[in-house]
Order: structure tokens, then sequence, then C-alpha cells
């Protein structure tokens, strides 16, 4: 469960994600996808476990220039939530990877502490051959709960 190029992440396929939210009470998921993507695509339906999703932009559209404040507004929704496990989810587990690397890399530095985790593949997997996602990988590729919003 290691990214291998990250220290300190932890990576989990979007089944192993449900699990952990399914069984975690204290686990959260970060969708930190933009506002378009949330909007126009969907995103990760976690009523049915009795989990709310959490929202926060790593990179703004269209530019996708990252969101300095992510890490200050991750930490505004957490309050003073101890949270167990942090799970980050992109579109395909890229920028999901790197806002779980800052994520950690301020725990660490102010002795706060979850474990955090990239989703690998994210919501919506990478492309397959003719550049469609959805059909290789992904959240939405695995089944898992899901609604436009």
């Amino acid at each position: 469960m290691s990214t291998g190029n990250v220290p300190g992440i932890g990576e989990v396929l979007p089944p192993a994600a449900w699990t952990i939210l399914e069984t975690e009470k204290n686990a959260r998921l970060i969708d930190v996808r933009t506002q378009a993507e949330w909007n126009f695509v969907g995103v990760p339906d976690l009523s049915e476990i009795g989990h709310s999703l959490i929202c926060v932009e790593w990179a703004t559209f269209p530019g996708m220039s990252v969101n300095p404040r992510f890490v200050d507004q991750l930490m505004d929704v957490l309050g003073d939530e101890a949270p167990g496990k942090l799970l980050f989810l992109c579109r395909s587990g890229v920028r999901s990877l790197h806002a779980a690397g800052a994520v950690a890399a301020r725990l660490a530095e102010t002795g706060g502490r979850a474990d955090c985790y990239n989703v690998a593949g994210g919501f919506e997997g990478d492309m397959n051959p003719d550049g469609h996602r959805g059909f290789r990988n992904g959240w939405k590729f695995h089944g898992l709960a899901w609604r436009q919003s």
C-alpha cells in the first residue's frame, strides 16, 4: 500500500478505499478535483455507508494552478476532528497524490497524525487506447456508488 515515490503516502484501489470508509468511522474521503468536475462528471456517493464527501479543489479550473490554500481549507473542514485515515481522490490519481503529500507534510510539521492514502486510478481512471476514461480503472469502473451533482 505504498506509492513508492512519495514518502509516507499509501495507495489503495477504489474498492479498498470503499472498504476503509465502510469499516472505519473516522476515515474521510477528500475529492480534490475541480468544481467543474464535481458538477459535470459526478461525485462519489457515500450516503449508504454514513459518510459525507469532502470536496476541496487542489487546483482551480481553467488554468489548473495549484490552490495555495488547499491544506488550510481542508484543515478548516476537518476542524477538531481527528481522522484516522484520509483518502484522496481526483480524476486519475495524480493530483490526489500531490494533495495527500501536501497534507502529510503539514501534519508532520505540526505534529498532527493521520494516515494519508492516494486512491489509485481516481474517479474516472486512466484513458483506454481510444482516449476514453472509465473503461480501465477508477471509482466508476469498479461500480462504486456515485451521483451527478
